[in-house]
């Protein structure tokens, strides 16, 4: 039950960010280059706090929660992706992504369960 919450928590902060990072986009002069760069900040950091906040009641495994967080958050957003765009696939980006992603949810199951409250 920690990981669904951990995901869907993630998922909750990866949409509020990029709501924020829009915003900005439209009503600033800043270039939309920066784009893929923000997508993989706001990524990272979606799944540092859901993995994080997930794994600071079960006190053990933070490492493997995490990484099952991190992996599950992006295997979802690429299912989801490979649905509505036709002709996905995966590229030298997309297992940055993944690999980014496991590694951020382990960080975070780690931070969440050394964490006192």
């Amino acid at each position: 039950m920690n990981i669904v919450k951990g995901i869907l928590i993630a998922f909750a902060s990866t949409f509020v960010l990029l709501f924020i990072c829009a915003i900005i986009l439209t009503y600033t002069n800043i270039s939309e280059s920066i784009i893929p760069t923000v997508i993989i900040v706001i990524t990272i950091i979606s799944i540092l706090l859901g993995s994080s906040i997930s794994t600071i009641k079960i006190k053990k495994n933070g490492i493997v929660n995490g990484g099952i967080i991190g992996l599950t958050y992006i295997l979802m957003l690429y299912f989801i992706s490979s649905i509505v765009h036709t002709g996905f696939s995966l590229n030298i980006y997309s297992i940055v992504m993944i690999i980014l992603s496991i590694l951020a949810g382990m960080v975070g199951g780690i931070v969440g369960v050394n964490r006192t409250k």
